[in-house]
C-alpha cells in the first residue's frame, strides 16, 4: 500500500499573501505545491501564528480549488513573536510532539520556503533531530508570473548523497593523518584504530581513555586529537595535563580541584586547580589508575555534573572540560582488586582504545625511523641521514625475535636521536648502528633482570591474548613473546617455524616445522593469523 504523503508548513508572511484575481498570476510558493503533477498532496498541514489566520483561511481556500483531493488543516502557533528563536521553537516543539506521525503509512514533506527566517531555520532543526520525522521541501521559481514554480525535495541523511558522502570520506582521512602526525603507517589495525579515534574526536564529547604499555605515545595522541578538536571548533580552551602517578595526598586534591588559602598546611594562598584551568578545553588524566579513591569520587562528580569543591572550600566551583583519561595498567583488574571505581570505570571507558606497542607493530618501524629522523634533523639545524646499509641493518634488526622494544616508541626515538648526534657529518653508517644496537639489548636484558611485573614481553603477550593472558604461567610467558616477535619478522608459518626449530631440525632429515608451530600456537588458543595482526584488540 503507497504511502500518503503529508506536507507540514508555515504560512508565508508576504509571497503567499494572494489579493483578488492576482492571485492566480503570480507565484505562491504554498498554492504551487497543490499545483505540481508529480506531486500528490494527501493532506497539507498549514501552521499559522495569530496575526494570520485569515491569511491562512485563504491560503487553504485557494489550495482546495488547485488540489480538491487534499485535506488541508489549519494549526494556530502560539508565537509571542514570529521573530524570537526561543518561542518559536517551542511552540514548534509542542507541535512535532502532540502530532499522530506514523511515518509507516505517511511520507511526510517539511516546507521550509515561507514563514521567518526564524521559523524556517526551527522547522530544519527538528527535522534534522528527527522530532519531525520528514524530508525537507523546498519550493521556488525562474520567473514569478509561473504560478507553478519548481520545487526541490531534500533528504537530510546526507549518505545519500554521493558528492557530499565523499567530502565526509575525505574529510575522515584528514582527521586520521592529522593524528598520526603524517607519518604513512602501515599497520593495517593501528590505521582502523586511527580512523575511529578521528571520528569520535570530531563527533563526540564523552570521556576517552588511552591504554597500552608505557611508551607507546598516548601522551601524544591525547594532544593530538585535542589539536583536532580545537581546529573542528569542538574546544575553545586549553590542553591541561596531569600526570597523577605525581600526585599524593593532600598535594593531589589541591592540584586537581584547588584549595582555599589555609586550607591545610603550606596552603599559603588561594588555589585554582588544573581542572579549573580547564574550562573550556580539555583535561588529559595520565596513569589515572594512579589516583586515590578521594580523587576518585571528586572526579567522578565532575565529570557528570561540571562541578566540585575545592579543598577547604564550602563553595562550588564549575568547570566544563573534555577529558582524556590515559593509563598502562589493568584498570578492569584494578576494580576487581578494589583499587578502582567501577562507577569511574564506566563513566571513563566510553571510548577506549588500546595503542598497540611498537613490537606489534612492525611494519610502521620504518616510516617511524623517516620521521625520527626528519625530526632530529630539524632540532639540531642538519641534514641527518642513513647510509643505505646502515638502514637495512637497522631495519632487520628492529624487527628480529631479539627486538624487545620495552619502552616502545620511546625507545626508538631515543635510538634514532642518539644515533644521529654520534654520526659524523650526519651519516649514520653500520658501526653507529652496532653500537646502538648493542646499547639498547644491553638496556632490555637489565631490564629483564628486574622484578617488573609489566615487563615487554608480558605485555606482548598480553596485545595479543588479551584476558586470557592472566591464565598463562609465568614460565610459558617468555617462549611465547618470542614465538610471536618471530612470527612477525617472518613472512610465512613455514619460514617462523624453521627459524624456531633451526638447531633441531639439524638432527631429524625430514621435519614439519610448519605443523610443529601451529601445535604451539593451538595451546594458546592461537592461529597464525591472530599472531601476525595482534590478537584480541581493545576499541570503541
Amino acid at each position: 500500500m503507497a504511502k500518503k504523503t503529508v506536507v507540514i508548513g508555515f504560512v508565508g508572511t508576504q509571497l503567499d499573501r494572494g489579493e483578488g484575481e492576482d492571485r492566480w498570476g503570480r507565484w505562491r510558493p504554498t498554492v504551487s505545491i497543490g499545483m505540481q503533477e508529480d506531486l500528490q498532496v494527501d493532506r497539507l498541514e498549514l501552521l499559522h501564528d495569530e496575526a494570520g489566520e485569515e491569511t491562512a483561511k485563504r491560503i487553504a481556500a485557494d489550495f482546495r480549488l488547485v488540489s480538491p483531493e487534499t485535506l488541508v488543516n489549519l494549526h494556530g502557533i502560539p508565537a509571542r513573536d514570529p521573530w524570537d528563536f526561543e518561542s518559536v521553537y517551542e511552540s514548534l516543539f509542542d507541535f512535532a510532539s502532540r502530532y499522530p506521525f506514523d511515518p509507516d503509512r505517511e511520507d511526510y514533506l517539511v516546507h521550509i520556503s515561507t514563514g521567518t527566517h526564524v521559523m524556517q531555520i526551527c522547522l530544519f532543526l527538528l527535522t534534522e533531530s528527527r522530532h519531525i520525522p520528514g524530508r525537507l521541501l523546498q519550493t521556488g521559481y525562474r520567473d514569478r508570473r509561473d504560478a507553478k514554480g519548481t520545487y526541490d525535495v531534500i533528504d537530510l541523511d546526507l549518505s545519500r548523497y554521493d558528492r557530499i558522502a565523499a567530502r565526509f570520506e575525505l574529510e575522515a582521512k584528514e582527521g586520521a593523518a592529522f593524528l598520526k602526525s603524517g607519518i604513512e603507517t602501515r599497520n593495517p589495525a593501528y590505521n582502523a584504530l586511527v580512523d575511529r579515534i578521528a571520528r569520535v574526536a570530531e563527533r563526540s564529547d564523552d570521556p576517552v581513555l588511552l591504554t597500552g604499555p608505557t611508551g607507546v605515545g598516548k601522551t601524544r595522541l591525547a594532544r593530538l586529537i585535542y589539536e583536532w578538536k580545537r581546529k573542528k571548533r569542538r574546544v575553545t580552551g586549553p590542553f591541561v595535563e596531569v600526570n597523577c602517578a605525581t600526585l599524593k595526598g593532600a598535594a593531589a586534591m589541591s592540584a586537581l580541584f584547588g584549595h582555599e588559602k589555609g586550607a591545610y598546611t603550606g596552603a599559603v594562598s588561594k588555589r585554582e586547580g588544573l581542572m579549573r584551568a580547564a574550562d573550556g578545553g580539555m583535561l588529559f588524566l595520565d596513569e589515572v589508575g594512579e589516583l586515590g579513591p578521594d580523587e576518585q569520587a571528586m572526579l567522578l562528580r565532575a565529570i557528570e555534573e561540571k562541578r566540585f569543591y575545592p579543598l577547604g572550600s564550602d563553595s562550588e566551583s564549575r568547570s566544563d572540560f573534555q577529558l582524556i583519561c590515559g593509563t598502562n595498567r589493568g584498570l578492569g583488574r584494578m576494580v576487581r582488586e578494589g583499587k578502582f571505581r567501577a562507577d569511574l570505570l564506566a563513566r571513563v571507558s566510553l571510548w577506549t582504545f588500546r595503542i598497540p606497542g611498537l613490537a606489534e607493530r612492525p611494519e610502521d618501524i620504518a616510516p617511524n625511523v623517516d620521521y625520527e629522523v626528519a625530526r632530529v634533523s630539524e632540532k639540531y639545524g642538519r641534514k641527518v641521514r642513513f647510509s643505505r646499509e646502515a638502514l637495512g641493518l637497522f631495519l632487520r634488526k628492529a624487527v628480529s625475535p631479539e627486538a624487545a622494544w620495552r619502552g616502545n616508541f620511546r625507545d626508538l626515538s631515543g635510538a634514532v636521536t642518539r644515533m644521529a648526534v654520534l654520526s659524523e657529518g650526519g651519516r649514520i653508517t653500520e658501526s653507529v648502528v652496532e653500537a646502538e644496537w648493542k646499547r639498547l639489548r644491553d638496556g632490555w636484558r637489565e631490564a629483564d633482570g628486574g622484578d617488573s611485573k609489566d615487563d615487554g614481553d608480558s605485555a606482548l603477550v598480553r596485545s595479543v591474548l588479551g584476558a586470557r593472558a592472566e591464565e598463562t604461567d609465568p614460565f610459558d610467558i617468555p617462549q611465547l613473546a618470542l614465538v610471536i616477535r618471530t612470527c612477525r619478522a617472518e613472512p610465512t608459518l613455514s619460514a617462523a617455524g624453521r627459524t624456531l626449530f633451526r638447531e633441531s631440525m639439524k638432527k631429524r632429515k625430514s621435519s614439519n616445522d610448519s605443523d610443529r608451530l601451529r601445535k604451539y600456537l593451538a595451546r594458546f588458543g592461537l592461529t597464525w593469523d591472530e599472531v601476525r595482526e595482534g590478537g584480541e584488540k581493545e576499541g570503541a
